[in-house]
């Protein structure tokens, strides 16, 4: 087998999605998923599109964290933009490829509760299917919302617990399921169980309250996926629960820290 250092950048990225995707969530068409993050030009193209959509204002020129930036696909685009970006994530390998591909060092190691940069350093900070890994989401909006300039937008993705369907394993989701039942639920389809112990999602208000705590207010709440089918048979029952308690899957929003000057 060859050494890391001999490995091609494609080499690497097929390696570390592998690992992800067949290894950790035991996805039966992982080979598939696996070849679309390789080319993943045109889906973080529309996450890009989605964002500067949610902030209503342009990139470039503009300074921007990415929290949470995997394999930087993301920070390439939002760069080729025209934004100064730094992206931070808590996996060293991850942070090893957004730099390789981005060609800049301005990729560093950090969680989420803990970022490495000075007050009121950014104007943008984009946080995507990061916030449901983290040990306190608290501490992490607070540290996100700590970065922002004054008038400085924050962007969150983050799945909804409510929801009925897990992004991650990307199976049909019973909300509310004690977390013994999850690890025999997803036992019992064949799937392993020890990366169940890394989510910790949250609903939108208990997102809400934690940005008002952290001194920003939220301007914009996007619905994503309301309406894409779940649970085959059950998706009418689905729908109708979403529809009767005004649930979301996701939680997309777009917070601005208040002017404390």
């Amino acid at each position: 087998m060859s050494s890391p250092a001999a490995e091609s950048l494609t080499d690497r990225l097929e390696r570390y999605y592998t690992h992800y995707y067949r290894d950790m969530l035991g996805i039966p068409g992982w080979r598939e998923i696996v070849a679309v993050r390789l080319d993943d030009r045109a889906y973080e193209g529309r996450r890009l599109a989605r964002f500067e959509g949610a902030l209503g204002v342009p990139l470039k020129g503009r300074r921007l964290l990415d929290v949470g930036c995997g394999t930087g696909g993301f920070s390439l685009l939002a760069a080729k933009a025209g934004a100064d970006v730094w992206s931070v994530d808590e996996s060293a390998e991850a942070v090893a490829l957004t730099a390789a591909r981005t060609s800049r060092d301005r990729a560093l190691v950090a969680t989420a509760e803990s970022l490495p940069f000075e007050d009121a350093s950014f104007d943008f900070i984009y946080c995507y299917s990061t916030l449901e890994h983290v040990d306190d989401a608290g501490r992490a909006i607070g540290e996100m919302v700590r970065l922002l300039r004054p008038g400085g937008r924050l962007y969150l993705h983050s799945p909804d617990r409510r929801g009925c369907f897990e992004g991650h394993y990307k199976v049909f989701w019973i909300p509310g399921l004690p977390r013994r039942l999850s690890h025999a639920y997803l036992a019992a389809r064949g799937r392993p169980t020890a990366f169940l112990n890394t989510l910790r999602p949250l609903t939108l208000a208990e997102c809400r309250t934690l940005v008002q705590r952290a001194g920003a207010r939220v301007i914009r709440v996007m619905r994503t996926d309301a309406d894409r089918p779940v649970g085959g048979p059950l998706w009418p029952l689905v729908r109708t629960y979403y529809r009767l308690f005004g649930i979301n899957p996701y939680i997309e929003l777009v917070a601005v820290r208040e002017d404390t000057a």
